[in-house]
């Protein structure tokens, strides 16, 4: 008895599996995009193996193509063994925060911290009882004073938001390892090409990808790198079950954003610099902060830690106070007013009711944060225009 040959599958079937180009002699020059979220096997093995082995492609909740890539790019210019992105920077900041913690655990963290992990904080102090202990980011015997057996975590920011204080990395990690306590930063202000934390002793680095990493107000993301395999393990096991992973497109625009953040940082480094020292002189400001200025109550710690620059974020207290802060960040026209920061647009905000508002009077002031203090992410374009539109709008706050 002799086989028929299978029939051609029907049109029906043919709408449903295309053809996969297999590319050979050639490569891509730029990362291709896996935007599919589930992959197949060619064997019951592969796949049952695929559910335990990190570098399996199984399901993109677990892991992507184009995700790794990023990882794996984000990874190499911290200087970090591993890293794990997610689906925005609070979905990095929770997943670290969680996956490091449990009940009855003790933080340290700076006072002055991005409104969003604050609020997590208090969250996870009014609800699991992790205890939380505030210190300035800049006296190691602070952290030493306020180390308890039950310490699991000092938690930072490179450049505070929105003082841009400056953390003094080295002192405070040495502190802390000799407690045997792991250390966690935040270095979205910053960028890899400012700073490294791990090269300072921090064990993690956490990162708002939306900001300077993809930098064209078109993605949503964050990214977590890891000093050692363990802490990335224990962290990727708990975030692979709370969902908040990468959109493959979203890791594949931050990628086409990262070619070009080393000439975005040169610019927006240089013109926040010259804006602050402009900003100093003007009789509608009561107080600039930029590390890069000499005033600046971390300029020696910045010059140690950012070589190469200051950042892209001013942060000035208004003369008028909240007023006078309303009326200036609604009287720019070339800059935008809105949240985030790291565009290529300048953007001006006003913390106490936006970024911070999580965060009471008495709060507000302990983080250093003013009625009257405007935040400026300060972008590429020409720094000229950027002082005309600044200058127009202190005139009408004043």
């Amino acid at each position: 008895m002799t086989h028929a040959e299978p029939a051609s599958p029907r049109p029906e079937t043919l709408t449903v599996h295309p053809p996969h180009v297999e590319v050979t002699g050639s490569r891509p020059l730029g990362v291709p995009l896996h935007q599919g979220h589930v992959f197949a096997f060619d064997s019951a093995d592969a796949l049952a193996e695929g559910f335990t082995s990190p570098d399996a492609f199984l399901y993109s909740r677990l892991g992507n193509p184009t995700v790794r890539t990023l990882e794996d790019a984000v990874a190499r210019l911290e200087g970090g063994a591993a890293a794990r992105s997610f689906a925005s920077g609070m979905g990095a900041i929770n997943a670290v925060l969680l996956g490091l913690l449990s009940s009855g655990d003790h933080v340290i963290a700076q006072t002055c911290l991005y409104g969003g992990t604050y609020a997590v904080l208090t969250d996870l102090a009014a609800r699991w009882g992790v205890h939380v202990t505030y210190v300035s980011g800049n006296d190691p015997e602070e952290v030493r004073a306020a180390l308890r057996p039950e310490t699991r975590l000092l938690y930072l920011e490179t450049i505070a938001n929105p003082t841009t204080r400056v953390a003094d990395l080295p002192a405070l990690a040495a502190v802390a390892a000799g407690a045997g306590v792991p250390v966690a930063v935040d270095n979205t202000f910053a960028s890899p090409l400012l700073c490294r934390p791990l090269d300072h002793g921090a064990d993690v680095v956490v990162h708002s990808a939306t900001k300077y990493l993809a930098g064209h107000a078109d993605v949503l993301g964050g990214i977590a790198v890891f000093k050692d395999s363990e802490t990335y393990g224990r962290v990727r096991h708990h975030s692979v079950e709370q969902g908040a992973s990468t959109d493959p497109f979203a890791a594949w625009l931050t990628l086409r954003g990262m070619q070009t953040l080393s000439l975005r940082m040169e610019r927006q480094c240089a013109s926040a610099a010259e804006l602050a020292a402009r900003l100093e002189t003007h009789p509608a400001v009561e107080t600039v902060r930029h590390p890069a200025l000499a005033s600046h109550p971390d300029r020696a710690i910045a010059a140690r830690l950012l070589p190469a620059g200051g950042g892209g974020v001013v942060s000035i207290d208004l003369a008028g106070g909240r007023e006078a802060g309303r009326a200036f960040v609604e009287a720019v026209r070339l800059a935008s007013l809105s949240v985030s920061l790291g565009d290529v647009k300048t953007l001006v905000m006003h913390p106490a009711s936006t970024s911070h508002h999580q965060l009471d009077a008495a709060a507000l002031a302990a983080a250093g944060i003013g009625a009257g203090t405007v935040r400026l992410s300060v972008g590429i374009e020409h720094v000229e225009d950027l002082w005309a539109d600044l200058e127009q709008a202190l005139t009408k706050a004043g």
